[in-house]
């Protein structure tokens, strides 16, 4: 499962062999695998803004986990069942992780920023039978609580106590250090992460365990290393998505580096620059929004001690500007990779092999099949767009869409797994992005559906009827803006727009709302009533360079 020692690219892609034992757990390869050969040895490191660092071994990861594995027994949480953790970067997290596939039940992770109705979506959807969040999480959680019927307990990592919950300390105090580790396949389910409702609701995306080790050849690739003495991994990205557990968090702890937690707040470009200098990073997965952000910081290695070897970078594209402010700023060329929540790091660079290339993904990287085809599932020959495919088997390709056969079907044409991305390979094997056949929004590093936040815009009162779309911005790729037919009875105004664009940040996530509302009196639609998004895509980009303003608020 770990890359071969090459100097070549080529060979590198021929030599490559997937190696993933039928008997595979990521709790016991991200934990007990490394406790037992280095107890000692260190996992995780919290940086904290006072200076007070903390610091946590594999030997503690294990013995924790075990503890609280044993406790969500106690519980009643069997094998096969769905916990959610609804927390920040912190130790907590990775010990509620591990637990959790120890015990051979489905890890959920959940963003701390979703707003109470995305919950709510998401826990009923997968059946959540335990989360495990703070307090911050638990007073959302207590708004929806006599919804959540399949919900039975809530275990809330803080100091103080709490009616009707269990205190993770508590819990974990109460039960042995010592824990048998399900006996489970490389197959068997373990992890569930929400797509971004693209197409329609939000889709849990139903990993198995061998999604973690078929992700490593892609890190690698993408951070330039065989693990070295002294390496630091770190991510500002949340470790509920996809690019912070599985891009970062769960390969650097199979692969024996420390893994640096860090506060989750607004990105702040000084205070990334600050954690990587005093933590020593060498490795790090940046989203391109947060890279555009750090070139506001004039003379960075001036300024910062960086120890930085390598950077990579997903999410949306990263574009030649960037590319190039860090080669000549951090001496740094960004490896650029591609995948998605149902099946990741399929496409990537590797600068070191020579592969990189400004405004490319790259090419396939190790242990995959990627091809740009037709509609018929044919590939096309170099130079001609078409759909990006990924073809099965494939490790970190997801095993279902959780309770939605029809979507899972649709998600593949014969063996092809269709990403929805259009795109253009060349002759040297490069894949550049041509377009999206979807309404996809790419914000911030974030993949937003419209569906989710047009429903949260049509509960509000004033709306009639209403579309989101993503107007192209220069920082975050693109915003999301709301088109908003009001009701009878009700005016344009900015204060109305205001109201609306907080009613969605509020019930849905700090990175879905709309930061542009224009009222309109109808809506582009199709002879079956289907909102023609391309058109007020258009209208939105004629706009804009037409400055006239169409009484939108940008907020």
């Amino acid at each position: 499962m770990f890359l071969p020692v090459c100097d070549d690219y080529d060979a590198l892609i021929a030599q490559f062999r997937w190696e993933i034992p039928e008997k595979f757990n990521i709790g016991r390869a991200v934990a007990d695998d490394w406790a037992r050969k280095e107890p000692h040895r260190v996992a995780l490191q919290h940086f904290s803004a006072d200076g007070q660092h903390g610091e946590m071994t594999y030997g503690a990861l294990r013995d924790r986990s075990n503890q609280l594995a044993n406790g969500l027994l106690s519980l009643g949480v069997t094998s096969g069942e769905r916990v959610a953790i609804l927390l920040p970067q912190s130790f907590e997290t990775v010990i509620a992780h591990v637990a959790i596939y120890k015990l051979g039940g489905i890890a959920l992770p959940l963003a701390l920023l979703f707003g109470a109705d995305a919950l709510e979506y998401r826990l009923n959807d997968s059946g959540a039978v335990a989360v495990i969040t703070n307090a911050f999480g638990l007073s959302k959680l207590q708004a929806i609580r006599a919804h959540l019927t399949d919900l039975h307990h809530i275990v809330v990592a803080d100091d103080s106590m709490h009616p009707d919950t269990h205190d993770f300390e508590t819990l974990l105090a109460a039960h042995p250090p010592l824990f048998e580790v399900a006996d489970t396949s490389k197959d068997d389910p373990a992890l569930m992460i929400y797509t971004s409702g693209t197409t329609g609701p939000p889709k849990g995306a139903l990993h198995a365990h061998r999604v973690l080790p078929g992700h490593v050849p892609g890190v690698q690739m993408a951070q330039e290393f065989m693990p070295q003495p002294g390496d630091r991994f770190w991510t500002p990205s949340d470790w509920a998505w996809a690019g912070g557990l599985l891009n970062c968090l769960l390969p650097g702890l199979m692969m024996g580096v420390p893994c640096v937690c860090s506060p989750a707040q607004k990105f702040d470009p000084d205070l990334a620059y600050r954690i990587m200098a005093e933590m020593g990073v060498t490795n790090a997965f940046i989203p391109p929004t947060a890279l555009r952000l750090m070139t506001a910081i004039a003379d960075p290695l001036k300024k910062y001690d960086l120890k930085l070897r390598a950077i990579g970078s997903a999410g949306e594209s990263l574009g030649r500007e960037t590319y190039e402010w860090a080669r000549r700023t951090l001496g740094i060329t960004v490896n650029e990779f591609y995948g998605q929540t149902e099946c990741n790091i399929v496409l990537g660079s590797m600068a070191s092999l020579g592969v990189t290339r400004a405004g490319a993904i790259g090419k396939v990287t190790a242990g995959h099949t990627v091809a740009v085809i037709d509609e018929k599932g044919c590939e096309l020959p170099p130079g001609t767009a078409g759909q990006i495919a990924v073809k099965r088997p494939d490790p970190v390709m997801f095993l279902k869409y959780w309770n939605n056969p029809e979507a899972t079907e649709k998600k593949f044409t014969g063996d092809w797994m269709l990403t929805g991305d259009q795109g253009v390979m060349d002759r040297d094997g490069y894949v550049e992005f041509f377009g999206r056949d979807d309404d996809v929004i790419t914000s911030s590093g974030y993949r937003i559906g419209p569906s989710e936040i047009e429903d949260c815009l049509l509960s509000h009162p004033s709306v009639q009827l209403a579309a989101a779309i993503g107007k192209p911005d220069p920082l975050r790729t693109e915003i999301v803006k709301a088109y908003v037919v009001l009701a009878p009875g009700f005016k344009p105004s900015a204060k109305l727009a205001g109201e609306i664009s907080d009613w969605v940040k509020q019930r849905l996530s700090m990175h879905e709302y709309p930061r542009e509302v224009e009222f309109i009196d109808a809506l582009p639609l199709t002879t079956t009533g289907k909102v023609i998004r391309r058109k007020l895509r258009d209208k939105a980009i004629a706009d804009t360079v037409a400055m006239k303003p169409k009484k939108a608020v940008r907020r």
